[in-house]
């Protein structure tokens, strides 16, 4: 199995490395394993809740890609922090384009 470095950045502003993200798992999965604050994917992944939601670091935004539809009327829902590189990070699995990236834990909407 392939494994990838992925950077957090917690609301409070901590890094959190994960050295060891498994390539096919969802972010979400790696935050979450990981004890990444913010991160709470309280739909289990189903694209329904918006808790688990990251900005990507701009230079990493066309490996990582854009929402579909679906993601896109998910984020809506949390629009008061929503930005142009958000995603939820239960819609991204990892690939190994993806090593070394950088992604920002969004604060929870209001």
């Amino acid at each position: 199995m392939s494994v990838v470095k992925i950077t957090f950045v917690e609301c409070s502003g901590t890094e959190k490395v994960v050295e060891d993200a498994a390539v096919g798992d969802t972010m979400m999965q790696v935050a979450t394993s990981n004890g990444i604050e913010g991160i709470l994917g309280e739909c289990g992944g189903g694209c329904a809740c918006g808790t688990c939601h990251i900005y990507i670091d701009p230079e990493w935004h066309s490996i990582v890609g854009a929402a579909d539809d679906i993601e896109d009327m998910t984020l809506d829902m949390v629009s008061e922090t929503r930005k142009p590189t958000s995603r939820l990070s239960c819609q991204i699995k990892v690939s190994a384009e993806m090593d070394g990236l950088r992604v920002i834990v969004a604060p929870e909407a209001l």
